[in-house]
Order: structure tokens, then C-alpha cells, then sequence
């Protein structure tokens, strides 16, 4: 088979919910993956920063493949003797009193949204059915209904209705639409991105996050922080928030934290919140599974043996100066912290993102437009300086050729 019956036989029995770029890979190591025909890629999306330690490190798949010879799945019916030392690594790591394991980020966000009601109706003293919890446009925390509900994006919500209601919208970045959403005594919590991603890379003001927090606290409101995608190292500290030395009452994790080997998830939080959801309220199948605790804390071990998040602040800098040098009418603007990044660009002779993908794939790198006119970069987080500085030539001589 070569690639184009690779891609014919996806759109010929598989649903048509995605667009990929036109590129057909199996097989992948460290910062690189290979096509069916051999060559070779920078791999400049890491499975929107799902692979943030690398494709199939052997740490992780030692552990995955050690498991898997043991243990895999029990559901949450039985103990069993991993799951226990992955809730201690992981409140550890991240400083909180307790875990809840989930598979995806959807479900991660979910968890989190149901515990904001339990809380605000055992805790907050809300009537019952009358919580609600602020959100932000431009969000993305995945493709439930409920969670469509909270988008401002048409292509999210559009054709899903009726859309379950209890949230309140506001624009990002925007304190004082905070201060009078806070104003409603009903509102539990408010749920944001520290960085929002499908968005576009858009980094809020300094000091957004912290007063956004400080005013939660004022109102008796959770500060719940989706991390998925920012946490993890991405953006040059564990976490986002620690840019400015924000602890969330509710932390949502998911993406690297099962190291681009399987689906983890998680949302954390201390007992006063977490133990608000009791025996048989909520759970999940896979959820903290014997293959996926052990893949998580190999995982974790190698954010931070390998000092991934330190790598991430300083490679992201570079990359941020570098790409603004390239001597292009094409590119308006460079933004973004640690090593998630986005160029937007002008529109130029009809080119659009998705032109620019085209031909930065030609040359062997890949990277994925979030919109007509912006690109997203973020590399796994293992890669060097030499590394980096060869795929920036890459996208320096993309955007030659096309101008």
C-alpha cells in the first residue's frame, strides 16, 4: 500500500471528523516520526502535547510493556496493588490531598464540573439544580455535549443542541467581566484555560491568572485550572499557573500525563472538595488502570528527571526570537510561553495556514494550523538546542520559498 491508499481506506470506512494533513506515519522516536515511505519528521505538534516526553521513550513503554506482561484492568470493582502507588506519587508531585483518575481530558473536565456542583451544593450552601460556573470564550476543554455547551465556536457547538445550561460566558482575559459574573451569588466556580490552545496560543495579561484566583477566593468561588494541554512541562514551568504562583482548587490533567502511550487523565484537589463525591456518585471503567498508573508516574519521572520544564523555558525562548527574525511580510505575530507557540500569519497570494503545513511537511516538519491563519508549534520537549535550531531553519526557508 503506499500513502494515498492509506488515507483512502480512513475516509472509506472511518467517520469523516477530522482533516489531517496529508501524511501517513508509523513509526516514531524521541522528536521524530517516520512515513510509510522512510522519511523522516520533525514532529512539530506532539500529539497536541500529548508527547511531551517523546515518541515511545523506554522508560515508559518499559513500564507499559512490564505491566501489561502482569495486570491490566480490573475496573474500580477490585484493589489492586497499583493504584495506590500512583495516587500517592501523583498528590506528591502535584501537592494536593487527593486524586480522581479519568482516561480523557473531556472526561477530566467533566469530573471537574460535576465536583464544582457537589461542592457548591454540600459546601456553598446553593440550592440544589441553581449552580453555576463561568467559563471563557474561546475555550476548548474537548467535545462532550455539556461541554460543547461552554463554546463560543460554531464548528464546536453547531448542529448539538438543546445545550445543557448553568454556565455563565465571558471573554478571556477580561477581569473586570470576572468581577461582575462573581457578583451572582450562585456561581461555584469558574473554569479557564491558563493558556487557551485550540484558541490560537493566546496568552493572557501578566497577572491575569492571579487576580482571576484572588477573586474566586473573595466570592467563595473554585478556581479550576484545565491543564491538559499547558500542564505537564509544555510551557516552561510543571504547570502554567506557576508562572504566577496560582495553586488551583481544582487541577484538570490529561494528554502527557500518560506520556503519548495511552489515555490518563486526572483532576485533583484537596479533601474539603474531592471528598464531596462519595462511593457510587461517579467513576470510570479504565480509569486508573494498572497499565495506565504505571505509564503515569514513568511518565512523570521523566518530566522531571530529564528536566523537561527547565528545557522548555529555555529552547522556547530561543524559538520565540528566532522566528521573530525571519525576514517575512507573512508572519504578524509570534506569541506563547515554554515551548507552545503560535505564528500567526497574513493571508498572502491566497496562501493560507494550512499552505504554509503543506509545504513546511515537504521539507520534513509538521505542524497543524489551529486556524486559517495561525500555526501552532510545540515540539516534543526532549529536544535540544542543535535539534531546534535545525527545524527552525526548516520553517525559515518554508516561509522563503513562499514569499
Amino acid at each position: 500500500m503506499n500513502a494515498k491508499d492509506y488515507m483512502d481506506r480512513e475516509a472509506r470506512y472511518g467517520a469523516h471528523n477530522y482533516h489531517p494533513l496529508p501524511v501517513v506515519l508509523e513509526r516514531g522516536e524521541g522528536i521524530f516520526v517516520w512515513d510509510t515511505d522512510g522519511k523522516r519528521y520533525f514532529d512539530f505538534l506532539s500529539a497536541y502535547s500529548a508527547v511531551n516526553q517523546g515518541h515511545c521513550h523506554p522508560k515508559i513503554v518499559k513500564a507499559m510493556t512490564d505491566q501489561a506482561h502482569k495486570l491490566a484492568l480490573t475496573s474500580r470493582a477490585f484493589y489492586n496493588d497499583v493504584l495506590g502507588e500512583w495516587e500517592e506519587f501523583v498528590t506528591h508531585y502535584f501537592g494536593y490531598d487527593k486524586v480522581l483518575p479519568m482516561n480523557t481530558g473531556a472526561e477530566a473536565d467533566e469530573t471537574a464540573l460535576k465536583l464544582c456542583r457537589k461542592w457548591a451544593y454540600m459546601k456553598k450552601g446553593i440550592p440544589d439544580g441553581e449552580a453555576k460556573i463561568i467559563v471563557c470564550d474561546g475555550n476548548f476543554h474537548g467535545r462532550t455535549i455539556t461541554i460543547v455547551s461552554l463554546s463560543n465556536d460554531p464548528e464546536s457547538y453547531g448542529g448539538y443542541g438543546p445545550f445543557t445550561p448553568g454556565f455563565i460566558r465571558i471573554p478571556y482575559n477580561d477581569i473586570p467581566a470576572l468581577e461582575k459574573a462573581l457578583e451572582d451569588p450562585h456561581v461555584a466556580g469558574f473554569l479557564v484555560e491558563p493558556i487557551q490552545g485550540e484558541a490560537g496560543v493566546y496568552v493572557p495579561d501578566e497577572g491575569y491568572l492571579r487576580k482571576a484566583f484572588e477573586l474566586c477566593k473573595a466570592h467563595k468561588v473554585l478556581f479550576m485550572a484545565d491543564e491538559v494541554q499547558t500542564g505537564i512541562a509544555r510551557t516552561g514551568k510543571l504547570l502554567a499557573c506557576d508562572h504566577e504562583g496560582v495553586r488551583p482548587d481544582v487541577l484538570i490533567l490529561g494528554k502527557a500525563l500518560g506520556g503519548g502511550m495511552m489515555p490518563v487523565s486526572c483532576v485533583l484537589a484537596d479533601d474539603e472538595i474531592m471528598l464531596c463525591i462519595r462511593p457510587g456518585e461517579h467513576g470510570s471503567t479504565f480509569g486508573g488502570n494498572p497499565i495506565a498508573a504505571k505509564v503515569s508516574i514513568a511518565a512523570l519521572e521523566v518530566v522531571r528527571d530529564e528536566k523537561l520544564a527547565e528545557n522548555a523555558e529555555n529552547l522556547g525562548k530561543i524559538f520565540r526570537e528566532k522566528i521573530r527574525q525571519i525576514p517575512s511580510d507573512r508572519i504578524d505575530l509570534v506569541r506563547g510561553k515554554g515551548l507552545l507557540n503560535a505564528v500567526v500569519i497574513k493571508p498572502k497570494n491566497g496562501k493560507t495556514a494550512w499552505d504554509v503545513c503543506l509545504k513546511m511537511r515537504d521539507k520534513g516538519l509538521l505542524a497543524k494550523p489551529t486556524h486559517q491563519h495561525i500555526i501552532r508549534f510545540a515540539p516534543p520537549l526532549v529536544i535540544n538546542k542543535v535539534e531546534l535550531m535545525q527545524a527552525i531553519g526548516l520553517i525559515e526557508n518554508t516561509f522563503a520559498e513562499l514569499d
